[in-house]
């Protein structure tokens, strides 16, 4: 590791460094990485680094194999990831006693340890190479490509990757109208949901006089089941810098703000960290690289109110005011941060810009579609074999990422339905999996891309359920600013809860979708415009279960309790008793070796007598 000491003046000075920091990683191929993400954390792997370093050094091999503690690796499901280069071996599910194995066998012999590769959960074939890991393969990753040679405590790693050398190309070769004319004729939309063309919205602060503009990266992701950017910040967190110093020259702001959520600690503290090494080599601050641009960035870290999501409940939050929207016009770009000129960006948007920058427009939207051009990053979580961070070129079919990337649903299951785009998004049945990942295509399925998360579905999830799952969440964090929102979605949480239950009638479920209508037509923002969307996509590719639940009183998954129950059936039970002994409400009667008999009066329905049963006694009806 090179000890940057010297503030860069020049953009000479920049090309040299990277130039010799590249060498010095080209000497040094042979490295672990060590997937240090947020996942993988949870799962032991700073230990399991840690245990690396120390069996590295007691056999004199830190000097020819270094280590690298990375971000997101991608494939969450096999957690702790080790990979092993330049081969790219990849091992799965590592644990402190593996590792003394992993270094004499395969750093010293150059043996392959089975029991800890990947095994495809299609073909059951055990596959060595990452490369060759179909999670891996039928992706295109560029915004993640990195994330397997950096250290994210590391701006020397970043800039031997050619790091801050499209912030450099800017600054001595281009104007802020060149930028702009650039990011727009690469059709980037904004990733953080709206979908609205960053260099329009770029373009629309730049035209705006003032002595004072700011920036503002939006890190406060809050769906549930969706960590793109905090994996992003985590696992390259000068790749946002970069693209946040590069925006702020072209909007003429000298400010940026980089709003995160506190329940990010991992990311705040990278983040902070990375600022401080850019700020010490030169890269921010005065007459950055010898140009006249000045600019800053500061960190403000918000409480996790899903409605600061909203740009301008945003921008109230970080001037320390409660996270309410309001009433636009006037737009950000005319008053928004100390109601002066502001744009705000999310973190995968401005994580794009260095690489449209370094790979010119037209090259960039080669990928993706007419519209819409470069990846997208989604966390595919739920009922999939492979969950984790994916990055698809905009368009791909729902039906790729799901099998073909998620490797199929778990346990052989049906597949029952995707949602996107976080709790506003829409659940998309079978039928619509050949459908792109597109903006507009999501849109006029009733769903949308959101910020990219994507949740999947099998036959044991009941669509009702789900939607009240998501209104509550949604009712929760509504700031209850709005009439409509605020009762609107108070009252269609009681009429999905009723019918749940069973307590619901076709003329309740009709006025259930008026009030969707309703609450998605008349309120302020998107929050509210968009929280219908659970409702009405369920009911629009589900509307049968619904029925089931309103008219015969039956739950078609059976999830819901009071519509369901338990039976034992009696030539099956041979009087183990295994259920009774497990049952939290006693409920479950019988003599040993005799069948036993499920008090329903007692009953909770918790299912443990189900999942307890070895010889499928139990019934669920």
């Amino acid at each position: 590791m090179v000890a940057l000491q010297t503030c860069l003046q020049s953009l000479p000075e920049l090309l040299n460094l990277q130039q010799e920091l590249k060498r010095k990683q080209e000497q040094r191929k042979n490295y672990l990485a060590v997937c240090g993400d947020t996942g993988c954390t949870a799962w032991g792997s700073k230990h399991i680094k840690d245990v690396f370093q120390q069996c590295l050094e007691q056999k004199g091999l830190n000097h020819t194999t270094g280590l690298k503690f990375t971000g997101c690796l991608g494939l969450c499901e096999s957690g702790p990831v080790v990979i092993v280069f330049p081969q790219g071996i990849f091992y799965q599910k590592v644990r402190e006693s593996d590792i003394e194995e992993i270094v004499e066998k395969t750093l010293l012999q150059g043996e392959i340890i089975d029991r800890l590769l990947y095994q495809d959960p299609v073909s059951g074939e055990k596959i060595i190479y990452a490369g060759e890991i179909p999670f891996y393969r039928k992706q295109e990753r560029v915004l993640l490509a990195d994330n397997w040679s950096i250290d994210p405590s590391s701006i020397e790693d970043y800039l031997a990757l050619d790091g801050y050398g499209a912030l450099g190309r800017v600054l001595h070769s281009m104007s802020s109208a060149q930028v702009i004319k650039e990011i727009k004729d690469s059709r980037l939309r904004g990733r953080g949901g709206a979908g609205f063309p960053a260099g329009l919205k770029w373009q629309e602060c730049n035209e705006m006089v003032s002595a004072q503009k700011y920036i503002i990266c939006n890190a406060d992701e809050g769906d549930p089941g969706a960590f793109m950017d905090r994996s992003l910040l985590e696992g390259n967190p000068h790749s946002v810098l970069e693209g946040l110093i590069i925006g702020g020259f072209a909007v003429g702001a000298a400010e940026g703000i980089i709003y995160i959520r506190a329940e990010y600690p991992t990311a705040v503290q990278k983040i902070r960290l990375a600022i401080g090494q850019a700020e010490a080599l030169g890269l921010l601050g005065e007459n950055i690289l010898g140009s006249s641009f000045n600019f800053r960035i500061g960190v403000s870290v918000g409480a996790g109110a899903f409605v600061c999501g909203e740009t301008s409940a945003l921008v109230a939050s970080v001037q320390g005011r409660v996270g309410e929207p309001r009433q636009k016009p006037p737009h950000l770009a005319e008053r928004g941060y100390n109601n002066r000129p502001t744009v705000i960006n999310n973190v995968e948007t401005l994580a794009n810009v260095p690489h449209i920058i370094n790979r010119g427009a037209e090259t960039y939207r080669l990928t993706g579609t007419k519209k819409s051009g470069g990846t997208k990053i989604f966390s595919l979580v739920g009922k999939v074999n492979n969950t984790g961070l994916v990055e698809v070129p905009l368009g791909m079919p729902l039906r790729e990422i799901i099998f073909a990337i998620g490797g199929g649903i778990k346990g052989g299951k049906a597949f029952k339905a995707v949602q996107t785009g976080g709790p506003s998004g829409g659940c998309l049945p079978a039928s619509m999996l050949d459908l792109p990942t597109d903006f507009d295509e999501l849109s006029a399925a009733g769903s949308m891309m959101g910020s990219g998360g994507m949740i999947v579905m099998d036959e044991e999830t009941c669509m009702v359920d789900l939607a009240r799952y998501f209104l509550k969440f949604l009712n929760d964090e509504s700031c209850g600013r709005c009439f409509t929102c605020r009762e609107g979605l108070s009252r269609m949480l009681e009429m999905v809860e009723a019918i749940t239950k069973g307590q619901s009638s076709m003329v309740e479920f009709e006025l259930l979708k008026e009030l969707a209508a309703v609450v998605k037509d008349s309120t302020m923002c998107g929050l509210g415009q968009t929280a219908a969307n659970p409702v009405l996509s369920t009911i629009r590719y589900f509307e049968e279960e619904y029925r089931a639940h309103i008219e015969e009183g039956r739950c078609p998954a059976g999830v819901c309790r009071d519509l369901i129950s338990f039976n034992i059936n009696a030539e099956l039970c041979n009087g183990c008793g295994a259920c009774r002994r497990k049952c939290p409400a006693e409920a479950i009667e019988g003599e040993s070796k005799t069948p036993h008999l499920i008090r329903t009066e007692l009953c909770t329905k918790c299912g443990i007598c189900l999942e307890t049963c070895r010889y499928h006694a139990v019934n669920k009806l």
